[in-house]
């Protein structure tokens, strides 16, 4: 908890405020402030305390008075710290003695005050490492520079003619003013429209008297206070843009994850959809014995594959691409993993059980194609042997069957015999036809010829 009773720290010139510490220790020693000077403050002082004081429900009007028994100095420094502080004991009330140096005492009691703006306002105000002063100085440049007839050099001048606090709140919120209609040689206007607008607009009370600025040297340490209230409100605006178009961005960057994930999930679906259509082709391994059906079912596979497949090839390839980008847009993002309906390994395996599937498929074919081409090349040979046998057995048949030999002479029986000796020796020749016949009817029996029933007849009637 912070001590506000405590003795403040020593002060060093390298340290941010010191500048306005030293200048509080010089006015201490000054005596009397300036009439004019002392009205400034007094008006700048109380409106700062009031617009922290009424967080609390309260208010001061009077500001060497109302802050005499320390209770509400107490209070505003609860407030400005968001600290609570504990209540001092009867009799050992520190606050008593603060009372007693500010009893009566308007230059006194504005110090303190002063010094408290310093803490809580203007302290912390860091611009490139400059001291609170300088820095607050150069943001206002900076956010001037841009502006006609503004030069922002100082704290009391530079602030005269109600432009600098006109250009300040355009830069920020160009649509509570018009810049380009004011006039320097106005200066009334100006400040009553610039103090008008911060206040309905930006929540910053009046604080500033727009005559006194005109008719008298205006107080720094008045203008300063004003203008450390526009520099932490626009502050305030900017971190509040920068938290709003941070949460922009996480919601693009969860919808564009909507996007993703709908779209994973929608080719995820109609990959799976299209596998399981063609499994059951792919697992269909019937031909019903026919060459032109399997052929046929071999043109059908090989236009799957050079035409149904690579686009769902494609499809694949994006599945992992968006996969893997939402796990990592996720991960970076510090969000669950995505878990799709249709999981990352349920397509893995699909598409393995496709390629196998094509696999099996693919040789059983091939080899049921050679198998259905041997058959019918067994099953002409077997017709083209069996012709020739049976034109042979035809042939000779019809001469055993002659009666000739019957009313031949000798010599013609003598060409008859020599011809039946032709004939058996023949006969051997062709009984080795009638074995191959045999044997390729036993292999188209052994390869499951579907017309085998001719060929068994016509075996047994050859042999």
């Amino acid at each position: 908890m912070v001590d506000y009773y405590a003795a403040p720290p020593a002060f060093h010139p390298h340290q941010a405020g010191y500048d306005y510490t030293q200048q509080e220790e010089e006015w201490d020693r000054e005596g009397l402030l300036d009439p004019a000077w002392e009205k400034q403050q007094k008006k700048t002082f109380t409106a700062w305390c009031n617009s922290h004081l009424r967080k609390a429900g309260t208010s001061i009007e009077l500001i060497e008075e109302d802050f005499r028994n320390g209770l509400k100095l107490m209070l505003l420094l609860e407030v400005i710290s968001g600290e609570p502080l504990p209540r001092p004991d009867r009799g050992k009330m520190r606050f008593h003695k603060i009372a007693n140096i500010v009893d009566g005492n308007v230059k006194m009691t504005l110090g303190l005050i002063w010094t408290i703006i310093l803490r809580f306002a203007i302290q912390d105000i860091n611009v490139e490492e400059l001291s609170a002063r300088d820095g607050l100085l150069l943001w206002c440049q900076r956010k001037t520079a841009p502006y006609n007839n503004v030069n922002v050099q100082n704290f009391h001048t530079s602030w005269k003619d109600g432009l600098a606090f006109c250009a300040l709140i355009h830069r920020h919120r160009p649509d509570l003013l018009d810049y380009h209609q004011l006039h320097k040689g106005d200066p009334l206007h100006n400040l009553n429209l610039a103090f008008d607008v911060a206040e309905k607009h930006l929540d910053i009370p009046r604080m500033l008297d727009a005559e006194d600025m005109v008719n008298s040297h205006p107080d720094e340490k008045a203008v300063m206070t004003y203008v450390s209230c526009y520099y932490h409100y626009f502050s305030g605006m900017r971190k509040a843009e920068t938290a709003a178009n941070r949460i922009c961005r996480v919601l693009k960057v969860n919808q564009e994850n909507e996007k993703m994930m709908q779209e994973y999930e929608h080719l995820a679906s109609d990959l799976l959809a299209w596998i399981n259509r063609w499994m059951p082709w792919l697992a269909n391994r019937t031909t019903d014995d026919n060459l032109s059906k399997a052929q046929k079912k071999l043109d059908d596979y090989r236009n799957y594959r050079r035409h149904e497949k690579p686009p769902r090839i494609e499809d694949k390839g994006r599945l992992e691409t968006l996969f893997n980008t939402l796990q990592t847009r996720l991960r970076l993002s510090n969000r669950p993993a995505f878990l799709p309906r249709d999981g990352h390994l349920d397509i893995n395996n699909a598409w393995k059980n496709l390629e196998d599937s094509e696999k099996g498929f693919e040789e059983w074919l091939l080899s049921e194609i050679m198998r259905l081409e041997r058959l019918e090349h067994l099953a002409e040979k077997f017709r083209r042997k069996c012709a020739l046998h049976e034109e042979w057995s035809h042939g000779k048949e019809e001469a055993l069957r002659s009666q000739d030999w019957k009313s031949c002479g000798l010599y013609k029986i003598k060409a008859l015999r020599k011809r039946h000796e032709a004939f058996e020796s023949d006969l051997g020749a062709h009984q080795d036809r009638v074995e191959q016949i045999a044997l390729i009817a036993r292999e188209l029996n052994n390869l499951r010829y579907p017309d085998i029933g001719p060929i068994n007849a016509r075996c047994q009637v050859n042999s």
